[in-house]
Order: C-alpha cells, then sequence, then structure tokens
C-alpha cells in the first residue's frame, strides 16, 4: 500500500508538514517495497484550488493513505469518494512516521 506523508523537505530527516495542499513535497513510502519517494507537491504554488489538486495528484500516484498535519474543509469529501484515508500527525519526522507502518 502507498502512503503519502506531507514533508518539509526531501529527506527522511525532514519534519511533517503542517499543511496538506501547499505542503512543500510528498513522502511517498511503499509498505510493500519499503521505498521511500520524495515529489514536490505541484499544487503547493496554487493561487487557489491547492488542497484539490494535490488530492487529484496524489490519487493519480495511487495512495491509499495521507498523514498530513490538517487538512482544509474541502478535501475530506474528495478523499472519501476515492477512499483515501487520512490520518492526523504533528511534530514527527518522515522516518517516525514510517515506522509506524
Amino acid at each position: 500500500m502507498k502512503i503519502a506523508i506531507t514533508s518539509e523537505g526531501n529527506s527522511l530527516n525532514s519534519l511533517i508538514d503542517p499543511r496538506f495542499g501547499r505542503c512543500a513535497f510528498f513522502a511517498i513510502y511503499d509498505t510493500d517495497t519499503q521505498n521511500t519517494e520524495f515529489i514536490p507537491n505541484p499544487a503547493k504554488e496554487s493561487s487557489e484550488g491547492a488542497g484539490p489538486a494535490a488530492v487529484q495528484f496524489i490519487a493519480s500516484k495511487g495512495v491509499k493513505k495521507i498523514v498530513a498535519g490538517e487538512f482544509g474543509s474541502k478535501i475530506k469529501s474528495l478523499l472519501d469518494n476515492l477512499q483515501i484515508e487520512m490520518l492526523n500527525d504533528n511534530g514527527k519526522t518522515i522516518s517516525e512516521i514510517i515506522k509506524q507502518f
């Protein structure tokens, strides 16, 4: 299963980014292969609709769970429709989050 984690940077030592739609990177962790890929968030600089754009991007990567500090109000119904689970977490590094899985 693929899990997206919002990240402030592009390393396992980076902190989780509290913002979903405007996070700097998505760390995509694959629980089957145990590989992590860091991808810049293409929606980060959007003037509006960053959250829904980020949802579409994450869905295109086959993600089934997203870990972020917080999610915007427009995001829950989109993720529910795509059957992508939302998990809230804050103050941890990407490697600490990955260890939970």
